[in-house]
C-alpha cells in the first residue's frame, strides 16, 4: 500500500441534527458538541474517572481496584471486579422493580390469518428462563469456562441460551445460521466444544432452513475426525422432520425439568464471556475472544448514547442483524438489555411475505430505533420507495447503519423515506474485533455527512497512518489506527497468540526498533479498513486493506471460498476478490483453472459448471459466499515468484477498461488479455 490512499468520494452536504421535538424523542442525552469534545477529551486524557464512573451505574458483586492496566497488546479492564453480565441484563432489572417491563419483543416469520406470531418476554421472564436453561446446562456437565456452540434461527430461546451460558460462567460460540455444516465442523473442533445448541428448523423466506440436520452432519464429520458431541439441545420451532440420536435433548425437556433457583456466577472481569468467529485472510477462521466487565461497559454505553435510549419513555428498539453476527450480540442483547428499552428480535427476511415487512413491523410495534445494513438499505431502493410509502413511520427517532460504509446515495434515501427528512443516522464504524461501536454520530449532537461514520466515540483514540506508521494530516487517506486500549477490545485469538499479535498489532509496534516514533505510549491496533480524515475531522471508511471482502456487512476470507472451490474436482486453481454490487456493496468474483478432463463444451456447458460450483460453496461455506461472479481461465496472473495478483483481478472483475496499476512484476503479460476475454457471469 502507497503512503496515503487517493480518495475519489467528494460530498460536501452536511446536516445539523434535528431537535428532539422534531423526531418525538424524549430527549437528546447530550446536549452540544461541546460537551461532546468535552467528555471524549476526559475519556482519552483521564480514563480511569471516566470509565470508573460508567462502569459503577452498572452491578458489580465486588467492586473493581483498577480501571485499566495495558501492556501492549494485551488490556485489562476493571482490574479484580466482579460482575455477571446477564445479571445486568435481566436480574438488576428485576431487583430494581422492572420486571414486569418488557425486555424482548419476539415477531416470527410467518403470517397466519391473525398476522404474525408475537411473544414479549419481561425482565423476571428473562431471569426466570435463563435460570432455567442455565440450570438445564448444569445437568449436561457444563462447567464455567466450557465452550458451548449455539447454532439456531433467531428465536427468543436464542438470547436466552446465550444469557444462561453467561449467568454460569460457560463460554458461548454463536454461529450464524446461515452457514454450512462444515462450518460448524471448524468452529467446534477449534473451540474444543462438547454441547451444541440448535433449533430442529428456522424460517426463511416461506420455507424451513434445514438447522438439525446441518448440525447432524457436522456431528458425523466430528466424530470421524475423533472429535465427539455429548448433546445436542433441540428446540422445537418448525416441525419439521429430523433425525433423532442418542446425544440429542429436548429443549422443552430438560428446561421443564430444571429449577429456576440459579444465582449468576461471580465472574471476574477479565473471565471470557464469548467466542465469536470470524473470517481472516488464510483458510483457518479466528475466534475473537470478548471477556466481561469491559465488553459489558462498553456495549452498555455505546448503546445507551448511540441510539439515545431513555429507559420510560416508551422507546422501541430494533435492530435487523442475526445473534449470529457481532452486531446481534452486542445490540440486540448485551448493551440493549442493561438500558432497560425493549429490543425486538424478528426471525425472517425483510421481504417476506413482502418488500414491506419492515416497515409493517416498524409501524405495529412503534418502532423507535431501527439499526440495520447499507446492503438491506440498497435492496429498499431497489424494491421501491412505496414499500415504506404505505407505512406510518412516524415513530422512528433514530436511524441507524452498520457493517459496512454506506454510499452517499443510499444515505440520502434513507434519511428522506425512512427517517422523513427528520431523523439522525448513525453511520456506525466498528467490528468484531472491537465489540462495540469505536467511529459514529451521536444523534441529536453530531452534524452528519452523507457516507461519514463521523467521529470517535468516548475512549477511541483513532487516527489516518501512512506505512511507516506516522499519523496523515486531515485531508489525507492511510491506514486506520487505534491508538490505546478500549473496554470492549478483543483480548486475543483463541487458541493463537501469535495470530493475534501478527494479524492486528505488529505492524507498528513501541518495542519495535524499525517503529519510527519508539517513544509512542503504545502501538496502534491496525482495525484493516483503509480510511481518511476530512478538514474537519471527520472519517470516511474506504474499505478493507487486506483480501477479506465485505459482503452484505459480513467479512469473508477469500482463502475460505478458494478454498471451497478447489475441493471440488473439477478446479485445479481459483482466485476470488471482491467486486461492485449493486445491492450488496461487494460481490464476490471467483476466477477459476479448470482440470482438463472437466472443461465445458459451449454457452450452456460453461453456466452448468458456474451453477454447480455456487452451489458447492454454498454447501461448503454457506449461501453468503456464493460467487456472483465466476470466469474459467487457463491461467492467473501472477508474480515471477508465484504470487497470484490480486489487485488485478479486482480490476478486471470490476469491469474497468484499462489497467491502472504496476504490472512490473507480472509473469506472462496476454494472461490479463485472455482473462478479458474471458465470460463472466
Amino acid at each position: 500500500m502507497s503512503d496515503a490512499i487517493e480518495s475519489i468520494l467528494k460530498e460536501t452536504r452536511v446536516f445539523e441534527p434535528p431537535s428532539a421535538e422534531s423526531v418525538g424523542a424524549p430527549r437528546w442525552l447530550l446536549g452540544s458538541m461541546d460537551e461532546y469534545r468535552a467528555m471524549h477529551r476526559r475519556s482519552l486524557e483521564d480514563p480511569e474517572g471516566f470509565w470508573g464512573e460508567i462502569a459503577r451505574e452498572l452491578h458489580w458483586f465486588e467492586p473493581f481496584d483498577k480501571v485499566v492496566e495495558f501492556n501492549p497488546p494485551d488490556a485489562q479492564w476493571f482490574l479484580n471486579g466482579k460482575t455477571n453480565i446477564c445479571y445486568n441484563c435481566a436480574d438488576r432489572q428485576v431487583e430494581s422493580g422492572h420486571g414486569d417491563q418488557p425486555a424482548i419483543v419476539w415477531e416470527a416469520e410467518p403470517v397466519g390469518d391473525g398476522g404474525p406470531e408475537t411473544r414479549t418476554l419481561t425482565y423476571r421472564d428473562l431471569q426466570t428462563q435463563t435460570a432455567r436453561f442455565a440450570n438445564a446446562l448444569k445437568s449436561l456437565d457444563v462447567k464455567k469456562g466450557d465452550v458451548v456452540t449455539i447454532y439456531m434461527g433467531m428465536v427468543p430461546e436464542l438470547a436466552i441460551a446465550c444469557l444462561a451460558c453467561a449467568r454460569i460462567g460457560a463460554v458461548h460460540s454463536v454461529i450464524f445460521g446461515g452457514f454450512s455444516s462444515q462450518a460448524i465442523v471448524d468452529r467446534v473442533i477449534d473451540a474444543k466444544s462438547k454441547v451444541i445448541i440448535t433449533c430442529d428448523g428456522g424460517w426463511r423466506r416461506g420455507t424451513i432452513v434445514p438447522l438439525k440436520e446441518n448440525v447432524d452432519n457436522a456431528c458425523a464429520t466430528l466424530g470421524e475426525q475423533g472429535h465427539a458431541v455429548d448433546h445436542v439441545v433441540v428446540l422445537e420451532r418448525c416441525e419439521n422432520e429430523t433425525s433423532r440420536h442418542s446425544r440429542d435433548r429436548d429443549w422443552h425437556e430438560i428446561t421443564q425439568a430444571a429449577s429456576e433457583d440459579c444465582p449468576c456466577e461471580s465472574m471476574d472481569s477479565e473471565d471470557m464471556l464469548f467466542l465469536l468467529y470470524t473470517s481472516g485472510s488464510t483458510g483457518k477462521p479466528k475466534g475473537i475472544k470478548h471477556t466481561t466487565g469491559g465488553y459489558m461497559v462498553h456495549t452498555y454505553l455505546t448503546s445507551k448514547y448511540v441510539f439515545n435510549l431513555v429507559p420510560d419513555s416508551d422507546q422501541i428498539y430494533w435492530c435487523t442483524a442475526d445473534v449470529g453476527w457481532v452486531t446481534g450480540h452486542s445490540y440486540i442483547i448485551y448493551g440493549i438489555l442493561p438500558n432497560r428499552v425493549p429490543t425486538v428480535m424478528y426471525e425472517g427476511a425483510p421481504n417476506h411475505p413482502g418488500p414491506d415487512r419492515f416497515w409493517d413491523i416498524v409501524e405495529r410495534h412503534k418502532v423507535t430505533q431501527f439499526y440495520t445494513a447499507p446492503t438491506a438499505i440498497r435492496a429498499f431502493m431497489k424494491w421501491g420507495e412505496e414499500h415504506p410509502g404505505k407505512h406510518d413511520l412516524t415513530s422512528l427517532q433514530v436511524l441507524g447503519t452498520v457493517g459496512e460504509p454506506i454510499n452517499p446515495e443510499a444515505w440520502m434515501w434513507y434519511r428522506k423515506h425512512i427517517g422523513r427528512d427528520k431523523c439522525p443516522i448513525v453511520d456506525t464504524w466498528w467490528q468484531t474485533e472491537t465489540g462495540g461501536h469505536m467511529l459514529t454520530p451521536l444523534p441529536g449532537v453530531t452534524p452528519t455527512k452523507p457516507g461519514s461514520c463521523t467521529l470517535p466515540f468516548f475512549g477511541v483514540d483513532a487516527a489516518i497512518l501512512d506505512d511507516q506508521g506516522n499519523e496523515l494530516p486531515h485531508g489525507s487517506g492511510g491506514l486506520l489506527g487505534i491508538r490505546g486500549p478500549w473496554p470492549g477490545m478483543l483480548r486475543g485469538i483463541y487458541g493463537d497468540r501469535d495470530r493475534f499479535i501478527d494479524t492486528y498489532w505488529s505492524r507498528f509496534s513501541a518495542n519495535d526498533p524499525r517503529y519510527p516514533n519508539p517513544t509512542s505510549p503504545s502501538p496502534y491496533y491496525l482495525a484493516g479498513d483503509g480510511a481518511k480524515r476530512d478538514a474537519d475531522g471527520y472519517f470516511w471508511i474506504m474499505g478493507r486493506i487486506d483480501d477479506v471482502i465485505n459482503v452484505s456487512g459480513h467479512r469473508l476470507g477469500t482463502a475460505e471460498v478458494e478454498s471451497a472451490l478447489v475441493s471440488h474436482e473439477s478446479v485445479v486453481e481459483a482466485a476470488v476478490v471482491g467486486m461492485p454490487h449493486e445491492i450488496k456493496g461487494t460481490g464476490v468474483a471467483a476466477f477459476c483453472t479448470l482440470d482438463p478432463d472437466f472443461n465445458p463444451d459451449g454457452h450452456d456447458a460453461i453456466e452448468s459448471l458456474k451453477s454447480t460450483l455456487r452451489a458447492h460453496v454454498g454447501t461448503e461455506i454457506g449461501a453468503i459466499a456464493k460467487p456472483d461472479q465466476i470466469r474459467f481461465t487457463d491461467s492467473l496472473p501472477k508474480t515471477r515468484s508465484g504470487k497470484i495478483m490480486r489487485r488485478l483481478l479486482r480490476s478486471i472483475a470490476a469491469g474497468e477498461a484499462d489497467v491502472h496499476q504496476d504490472t512490473t512484476t507480472l509473469e506472462d503479460y496476454s494472461v490479463l488479455a485472455k482473462l478479458r476475454e474471458s465470460e463472466e457471469g
